[in-house]
């Protein structure tokens, strides 16, 4: 059985922010996505758990790798017509190494931040 995602009531969609860039470290792997608020769906993610990335990275946890997510990331919301996102970061998670790099290589693509 599917659950279906929770119907939000038009006046407060009005303010949310439609697209949102979560991030996940681990001690082995980058992970980013971005999230339509209003449905719950992820919109479009990259990792570099992928078997495509993992051959074309030296590691798959380190600044570098970050910045090569962020950069894909970026190409591919651009394919699904998703030209802002706004950042959504956890309380231990500061603007510094590999959320940097995230964020600075999505900026470099096209992609603007709210």
């Amino acid at each position: 059985m599917v659950i279906p995602p929770p119907i939000r009531p038009e006046r407060l969609t009005k303010f949310l922010k439609p697209y949102v860039l979560k991030m996940h470290f681990t001690n082995k792997f980058v992970t980013a996505q971005v999230i339509h608020s209003p449905t719950a769906t992820v919109a479009s993610s990259a990792s570099s758990q992928e078997k495509a990335l993992r051959a074309s990275m030296e590691s798959t946890r380190d600044v570098a790798a970050a910045a090569k997510i962020g950069k894909i990331l970026g190409e591919r919301l651009l394919v699904n017509d998703i030209p802002a996102v706004s950042v959504f970061l956890k309380k231990d998670q500061k603007y510094h190494g590999k959320v940097k790099a995230v964020i600075d290589s999505l900026r470099e693509v096209g992609i603007k931040l709210v």
